[in-house]
């Protein structure tokens, strides 16, 4: 049965002219998010998309089984700040976990519960900086998901506030100088329209001093002077040095460094443009420690000193390697995690480059934390893969031994799991590493529900990780396969500028393959695979599905970037120009772009597979625009008795922070519209 859907607006007015081709945007008024017009739509798709989802008869079924499996405690690593050690847990059940601290020999009590920040959950902890003594901190919060924060201070011994509230920041760090302030970073809030879509584009490095207002900040880098996209500013450990890192682009950065122990010290040129991609990771004296791409695709580590830092005078301390690498340091040694086929190794070092040994992980899998403080001989880390739940691990790092910290206390077996990594052949013949996971025993008949996950973007590495929503659908008989698609880092900045730009098209054709593989290696068929995606996943999942349609039975695509001719006019979308290029770069730049854009890329009397786009209405990352605009065209195009719902969370925004209320929800209406479009009448697990 043809499902009916709420009356969509078409302005054909609004046409826009490319190089000579007209290109109709019927559908542009979605973009006032601001508009009565927009939030009447918002409210009647949410109302036939929920009345859809609420007629799936597992659905609560769904919610009631992550609601159990999620009722465990979860703890952090802890971490020492002045008298205290701090951690966080999480109950069970909570919307988001509370930071309890303790002093040796005492019991744990609350140091913040962002529970208590709003009754619904929508206002998280998203930040936290202290002072080196640990005297004071300072914290970030998110409304409804925003990017857009604001930074509290308080004394850790009073829990006093000090000051007024910091506004208007964004994609920020907190960084003290001692404790006279800190540093943090922001864009001007939008003059006109709103402030969850309009374009920022200069940000700017401020120091805020303690008992000061916000309004006589100091700006410190950034602005007309010095227009960057993206500024971070940070206070190394030993506190000598303030390190800027900017950039125009989500790939390749400016370095600067400041000698905070000279009065009359400026900001000098580490590196003085946006070719590679470059960060100071530890200070000895006037010795500074690095990690850099130049000439090293795969990154090496590099020392200079104060008074030769230009990129000649760099001296090698680790070389690169056949996988890319990451470095970080504590306990007095540099920890070096190399990405070896999406799976993690790890090494320690001494400052000379000289190696300590190969430290031992517990499986094949993504272990992260390696690092502290320099004089902290224990450190900790994680380790996970899809049936191994996160661990907790301490470490040491004068003995390299490991020892158990905390065990993950979800309900599942491991042994009932396999988790086997495969590599399949894309369009082009390159070899593309998948990871698939489901159930021991599963038959390849070809009729096993089949979840592919993609991201292909930004440099981004899928690493295997454990996730408690992805346990209902492997108890159902599920498979859940994820693809390390060109455009990731996988294989370092080769692999990501192979799907970039006008390569972008191997990412889709990656993604593809993967679906192809799945069926002929008879682990599914069209009508049981289903894609999913978030982001520039989304952007994926839009464009696979509109070039494939007969691929896929189920496409879900995730606050997505589905309007490629317009995504740099919102918010810090412009800075994404590095991966995509822009429709005003020239006539080839918008006709390859125009080609894959999902929006522009529906066609009328088509099938298209049972849709169910996901997007949230404070989503300032990527609009919902993309979202709204792509269900409005979809809806009208489809041929078919397959549904087109968009799913709109209210006061939610692209992901982070979300309360675990939402999350539990969101993720029992994926599963369950999968399950219930593949022609799954009723679950294994009930049966």
């Amino acid at each position: 049965m043809k499902m009916t859907y709420p009356e969509t607006r078409k302005d054909q007015t609004v046409v826009d002219n490319y190089f000579g081709k007209e290109v109709a945007d019927p559908y542009r008024w979605l973009e006032d998010d601001l508009s009565e017009e927009t939030g009447s739509w918002v409210a009647a798709q949410n109302e036939v998309s929920f009345g859809y989802l609420e007629e799936i008869p597992y659905r609560q079924a769904m919610v009631d089984r992550l609601t159990e499996l999620w009722n465990y405690e979860k703890y952090s690593a802890p971490f020492t700040r002045g008298d205290y050690t701090y951690f966080y847990k999480n109950d069970g059940l909570q919307n988001h976990s509370v930071l309890y601290r303790q002093i040796e020999g005492g019991e744990p009590e609350v140091f913040l519960d962002p529970n208590s920040f709003s009754e619904d959950g929508t206002t998280s902890l998203a930040g936290l900086s202290f002072t080196k003594d640990g005297s004071l901190a300072a914290y970030q919060i998110s409304e409804g998901g925003s990017d857009w924060r604001k930074v509290i201070v308080i004394d850790t011994e009073t829990m006093e506030q000090i000051g007024d509230t910091i506004v208007d920041v964004k994609f920020s760090g907190l960084s003290w100088k001692g404790n006279e302030g800190f540093y943090y970073s922001s864009y001007d809030k939008p003059e006109e329209g709103s402030e969850l879509s309009a374009m920022t584009d200069q940000h700017k490095l401020y120091f805020h001093i303690l008992n000061t207002p916000q309004s006589e900040d100091a700006l410190v880098f950034g602005g007309s002077e010095t227009p960057r996209r993206y500024i971070f500013g940070s206070v190394t450990e030993d506190e000598r040095y303030l390190v800027i890192g900017a950039a125009v682009s989500t790939t390749g950065n400016e370095l600067y460094i400041q000698d905070l122990n000279d009065p009359n010290g400026t900001i000098t040129p580490i590196v003085d443009n946006f070719d590679n991609e470059h960060g100071v990771i530890h200070t000895e004296g006037e010795t500074i420690y690095m990690t850099t791409n130049l000439g090293a695709p795969n990154q090496k580590v590099v020392k200079t000193s104060l008074d030769a830092l230009q990129p000649e005078n760099w001296e090698t301390v680790i070389e690169e390697k056949e996988f890319p690498m990451t470095a970080s340091t504590g306990g007095g040694y540099l920890f070096v995690s190399f990405l070896q086929d999406a799976t993690t190794r790890v090494e320690q070092y001494n400052l000379d480059g000289s190696k300590v040994r190969d430290i031992e992980l517990p499986s094949v899998g993504s272990a992260g934390g390696f690092g502290g403080r320099w004089d902290e001989t224990e450190m900790y880390y994680s380790f996970t893969n899809y049936i191994y739940p996160t661990t907790i691990f301490k470490f040491n790092a004068e003995t390299g031994e490991s020892e158990l910290y905390k065990k993950s206390g979800v309900d599942f077996d491991p042994e009932q799991y396999v988790s086997t990594q495969v590599f399949y052949t894309s369009k082009d013949g390159t070899e593309i590493p998948m990871i698939i996971t489901h159930k021991k025993g599963v038959e390849l008949d070809g009729n096993n529900p089949t979840m592919l996950y993609g991201y292909g973007g930004f440099g981004v590495n899928l690493t295997p990780y454990f996730s408690t929503s992805l346990i209902p659908w492997l108890e159902n008989g599920g498979v859940y396969a994820v693809a390390n698609l060109r455009g990731g880092g996988e294989y370092g900045e080769e692999w990501h500028k192979a799907g970039t730009k006008m390569n972008k098209q191997n990412v889709f054709d990656d993604f593809i393959a993967a679906g192809e593989y799945l069926i002929n290696e008879k682990y599914t068929r069209s009508e049981k695979l289903a894609i999913n995606g978030g982001s520039n996943g989304g952007l994926l999942v839009g464009a696979v599905m509109t070039q494939r349609p007969d691929l896929m039975a189920v496409a879900i695509p995730a606050v997505g970037v589905l309007d490629m001719l317009r995504y740099h006019k919102f918010t810090a979308g412009a800075g994404w120009a590095y991966d995509y290029g822009t429709s005003e770069d020239d006539k080839d730049m918008f006709d390859y772009l125009y080609g894959y854009s999902p929006y522009h890329n529906i066609d009328s009397g088509t099938c298209y597979p049972a849709t169910m786009i996901t997007t949230a209405d404070h989503d300032d990352r990527v609009v919902p625009a993309h979202s709204f605009k792509f269900a409005a065209r979809l809806q009208a195009a489809q041929s078919c008795d397959n549904p087109t719902i968009i799913r709109i969370a209210v006061n939610s925004g692209h992901g982070a922070g979300k309360p675990t209320s939402m999350i539990i929800q969101e993720q029992a209406d994926k599963w369950a519209f999968a399950l219930w479009n593949m022609g799954i009448t009723e679950l294994p697990t009930q049966e």
